[in-house]
């Protein structure tokens, strides 16, 4: 048990490392509250990886993919809806703690992650990693170890998240959260559920270079205005020649 404890850990944290699900854990993280997210990882990591166990130890089945694909597409392009919502509306200010103040409540935030976990890790590569370790090991070690795993590479995304809230503001943060939810909800749909994966390329690619153009337009427009502002406020400290 635990040798396929530390087996099942070590190759579903370096499966984990740039994957969706690390990049989901970020995103997440770049708009609510760090237990909270973490919390709705280690739920949905245990479930998931519970069903890895089950299909590979115990039935030696196979996933539908497809259903499953178009069900995690539409709950990403949700999300994002969401999320962009709360933007337009001015949510995401920081209370006295420093804490991101968020419109949903805790116990939703962990259901969101669950579910969205769940979606996008239903026939992904980590997930068939652990129903391959789990039909040759011992089948505990293995749920324990790719839990563990999986809540340990999307704890680095969480500090990465945690580090980028104290150098960038909220409403950016927030921003970019709805932008990825957007691209993981295209993705998902035109490559895993449509099997387009050219289509998937050039659609992310263009919605991912249209937000980045306008977020360089409306940077270069501020720091213009906010110099103009500057040299008005100059010019009118400035004594007058006579």
């Amino acid at each position: 048990m635990l040798a396929a404890f530390l087996i099942s850990l070590g190759v579903v944290f370096l499966a984990e490392l740039g994957d969706k699900s690390q990049l989901i854990t970020l995103t997440y993280a770049l708009r609510h509250r760090w237990w909270v997210v973490l919390t709705g990882v280690g739920i949905a990591a245990f479930l998931v990886h519970g069903v890895s166990v089950t299909v590979g130890h115990f039935l030696g089945l196979t996933l539908p993919e497809k259903p499953i694909a178009f069900a995690a597409a539409f709950a990403f392009l949700c999300f994002a809806a969401w999320t962009w919502r709360e933007v337009v509306k001015g949510d995401g200010d920081t209370d006295e703690d420093g804490e991101i103040k968020t419109a949903a409540k805790p116990r939703f935030v962990v259901l969101a992650v669950m579910s969205s976990f769940v979606l996008a890790e239903l026939g992904d590569k980590t997930m068939l990693a652990t129903v391959a370790l789990a039909s040759d090991n011992n089948w505990a070690g293995v749920w324990l170890g790719a839990t563990v795993g999986m809540v340990l590479a999307d704890g680095v995304a969480i500090a990465a998240a945690h580090a980028l809230h104290r150098k960038l503001p909220e409403r950016l943060l927030h921003g970019m959260a709805a932008l990825l939810f957007l691209l993981f909800g295209l993705w998902i749909l035109f490559d895993s559920a449509l099997d387009l994966r050219l289509v998937a390329i050039i659609t992310t690619g263009a919605v991912g270079g249209a937000a980045a153009a306008v977020a360089i337009t409306k940077w270069m427009q501020r720091n213009r205005a906010a110099g103009d502002a500057d040299l008005t406020a100059r010019t009118a400290e400035s004594p007058t020649k006579e």
